[in-house]
């Protein structure tokens, strides 16, 4: 699959695979996938998730095959033209029974269309955002939601944080951005938890972005945040957009920056590391960002 969009830092772009299910039109980015293949018979596993089809061995890894049709309460009928898009992320390897593979479209995240709560409330809803191309809507999927759906151990591990065991009030501020409402609770309660008692939310890069030149014209910036938590996906400004402002900005420059992120692989590190992120963690591990915070900010 032949994508550029790795090489490139902090442009606010994105590459959206365009597929269908049913004839509807849905996108998932393309840094979520490995590659594309025809549909493969599957091999049911007992007592699996409703939405699991079974295990296949495309080649000698084993991949669990989920079908999108039932995720969308589609009803299933399966065509010799189907295909399965094998995606990466949260560390796992999974592929996602669909209809067809349309393309891939390069848009900016600030094109992106916000779901509203009438269509996507924090705990039901599965869509990231939409794009208006070519006069029809295409819908992102939000993927992880999915998989942690099917499996809830995929998700936050917020368990981690009673590990760490009892833990000092910390009054350092941290602005986080996230735009999962649901995962931007789960963060803000697990830092709570861990005793960071200052936790500034924003729904996105853009929002955060805009706190950060407020606290600036303000003079107080460095009083008002001490570390910058960042998710990549986001809607207006992605995460590396934000880096990349971030740590260009003289006065800012010198704030502790954590990606924390499901898409973190060899190549988006090497991306977050050339922005001059400070620290780049995969996203269910909520302990290891909360030593990473401890370890920046003692600094």
């Amino acid at each position: 699959m032949e994508t550029n969009i790795l090489l490139e830092n902090g442009t606010n772009e994105l590459e959206v695979l365009e597929f269908t299910v049913k004839g509807r039109s849905y996108g998932i980015n393309v840094a979520k996938v490995r590659e594309i293949i025809g549909y493969q018979p599957v091999t049911p596993v007992p007592n699996a998730h409703p939405f699991v089809e079974g295990i296949f061995m495309p080649r000698d890894m084993v991949i669990t095959a989920v079908n999108l049709s039932k995720v969308l309460g589609m009803p299933e009928e399966d065509k010799p033209t189907d295909m399965m898009i094998i995606t990466n992320f949260n560390k796992l390897n999974v592929a996602f029974h669909v209809e067809s593979v349309v393309g891939i479209h390069r848009v900016s995240w600030a094109d992106i269309i916000t779901p509203d709560a009438t269509i996507n409330t924090s705990d039901a809803g599965l869509s990231t955002g939409i794009i208006k191309k070519d006069g029809k809507l295409i819908i992102i999927l939000d993927f992880e939601k999915i998989i942690t759906d099917i499996s809830p151990e995929t998700g936050l591990k917020v368990s981690e944080i009673e590990k760490l065991g009892a833990r000092v009030r910390s009054d350092s501020p941290i602005l986080m951005a996230e735009d999962s409402p649901l995962l931007r609770k789960l963060m803000e309660d697990s830092l709570h938890k861990a005793g960071y008692t200052k936790v500034i939310a924003a729904d996105n890069g853009q929002e955060a972005w805009d706190m950060l030149e407020m606290y600036k014209k303000q003079g107080n910036v460095k009083d008002k945040v001490h570390c910058i938590i960042t998710d990549i996906e986001m809607p207006l400004m992605d995460g590396h957009r934000l880096t990349k402002l971030v740590k260009s900005d003289d006065i800012l420059k010198d704030i502790p920056l954590i990606i924390f992120s499901s898409l973190i692989n060899d190549e988006m590190r090497v991306k977050g590391k050339a922005l001059g992120a400070d620290a780049q963690l995969t996203k269910p591990e909520i302990g290891n960002l909360v030593q990473t915070i401890d370890e920046l900010i003692d600094k």
